[in-house]
């Protein structure tokens, strides 16, 4: 027997109001922007220029426009499931409404890569741009507190330090999970604000760049492929898509927050559907421009593409502007995916497959403040002791993993549930749903095979808590909680 949760029982946990419940805060503009928060951060400010170099020349425009479109065939799906199920824990809460505990248990230990890990990543390169930023102002934070141990670093000097811990990173873990904890209309309130800046600085970019276009540098739009499938031509604005791809990641955090949102009905599919337009208008925009002001083989060499299509107007102080806006978007990613984190740990406690004490809610605040706390302790050591590397592909899989699975839920629900009510409903079905997972499983297939190896790794221990502890003490087996009749079993 499949243990699932039933439909009916969702939509009364959703109703809940009152102590121990989830505060009901969040506008639907609160959602949009939560979204942007979380989508756009560096991918804007750096996957440009690397697609644009490497892939697609300045019809990495298209690529935007490519990935978009696999991002919004697994949005409309989050969007049906998060007005039908307006329950914290996301990606976690459909697949158990659809096919199941285990593999619920599967996506939710998945989402804990994706977030806690994203959030960890996050804050390193945020801590990276922190520094350079102060050095504007001749404040020098020491560099071996900037790094993790295993990192070095080379003075101007050309001496040699090595890193024992990177204190900015966990500072701005910290302050955000503290925020958290305050409460999540005033961690809306911080995140519009964040969002508003950043996203102000990147219309300031496009508006003044428009007057530096030189038209001789979209000339020709899509260059002529190498001969090498995936350089330019046709094939290489495909793989311009797959690399600007996760520039999208983040959407899905938004239907962590569905038992927050005051009208989730209505609110979520605004919310997700509406922070996707709003960052494929705003990256097309920006890619248009920055190639225009720049040849794209000027990016290739420069891991700041940004700086290189600055350097061709006399605006010094736009440099500085990028820095403030790159901060902003960092922090609003943090913000989300902290926030995120802690929403799918509250379910998953309140389903008994984790212990009682994530699910308790602040007596003041209403906010999940044990697993805030839990997440800013781990998240911070990862952050103050472990190099980015390959975390970023580790975050892109397990991001597209939970796109899978709802895409599927989706599938499985319309033959399971056909009368239950969608107030919102993702169109053209089954051709969405089996879109988004086959562009979903393209791009898990091009990752490298050691993020795979990583991703079964991280899945055995997972499975170890579940048969270990989780299995054990789920509430649904336990019979503590209503559950469908099995003509095969009697009723526990």
């Amino acid at each position: 027997m499949k243990f699932k949760k039933p439909l009916d029982l969702l939509l009364k946990e959703a109703a809940e109001t009152g102590s121990g419940t989830l505060k009901r805060t969040l506008s639907s503009f609160n959602l949009v922007t939560m979204g942007i928060g979380a989508i756009i951060g560096a991918g804007l400010f750096s996957l440009t220029g690397l697609a644009a170099a490497n892939n697609a020349g300045p019809a990495v425009t298209i690529s935007f426009v490519i990935g978009a479109i696999g991002c919004a065939f697994a949005g409309l799906c989050y969007a049906e499931f998060a007005s039908m199920i307006p329950i914290a824990g996301s990606a976690y809460t459909y697949s158990y409404a659809t096919m199941g505990e285990f593999i619920a248990w599967i996506i939710g230990w998945d989402l804990v890569l994706e977030y806690a890990l994203g959030a960890a990543t996050v804050s390193i390169s945020w801590s990276q741009y922190l520094t350079k930023f102060l050095h504007f102002f001749n404040w020098e934070i020491p560099p071996q507190f900037t790094k993790s141990p295993w990192e070095d670093i080379t003075l101007s000097n050309g001496t040699i330090v090595h890193g024992i811990m990177n204190l900015p990173a966990v500072f701005i873990i910290v302050c955000l999970s503290l925020l958290l904890i305050r409460g999540t209309r005033e961690s809306a309130f911080i995140n519009n604000f964040l969002v508003i800046l950043k996203v102000a600085v990147v219309l300031v970019f496009i508006a003044v760049g428009w007057g530096y276009i030189n038209p001789a540098n979209h000339v020709p739009y899509i260059p002529a492929n190498t001969g090498k499938f995936g350089e330019f031509g046709w094939s290489g604005v495909l793989r311009g898509a797959g690399v600007v791809f996760f520039a999208f990641i983040g959407f899905d955090a938004v239907s962590t927050a569905a038992q927050e949102a005051k009208d989730p009905k209505r609110g979520m599919p605004i919310g997700i559907i509406g922070s996707l337009v709003v960052c494929t208008i705003l990256y097309v925009l920006f890619s248009h421009v920055m190639t225009g002001m720049a040849n794209y083989k000027e990016f290739k060499e420069s891991a700041a593409p940004v700086a290189v299509a600055i350097a061709k107007t006399p605006f010094a102080w736009l440099q500085k502007a990028i820095i403030i806006a790159i901060l902003a978007g960092y922090s609003s990613v943090i913000l989300v995916m902290l926030m995120g984190q802690s929403r799918i740990f509250f379910t998953m406690s309140k389903d008994g497959l984790i212990p009682k004490a994530f699910s308790k809610v602040h007596k003041k605040f209403q906010t999940p403040y044990k697993s805030n706390l839990l997440f800013a302790v781990f998240v911070s050591l990862f952050a103050a002791f472990v190099p980015v590397r390959v975390v970023g592909e580790m975050v892109s899989i397990g991001t597209l993993f939970a796109f899978i699975l709802v895409c599927i839920g989706i599938m499985v629900l319309r033959k399971s549930d056909p009368d239950s009510p969608r107030p919102f409903r993702t169109p053209w079905v089954p051709f969405v749903p089996i879109a988004g997972v086959l562009i979903c499983l393209l791009m898990m297939v091009s990752l490298p095979l050691d993020t795979w190896i990583r991703l079964v790794v991280w899945m055995a221990i997972g499975l170890v808590i579940y048969f270990t502890y989780s299995k054990k003490h789920s509430l649904i087996r336990k019979g503590t909680v209503y559950l469908p009749k099995d003509p095969l079993k009697p009723e526990l």
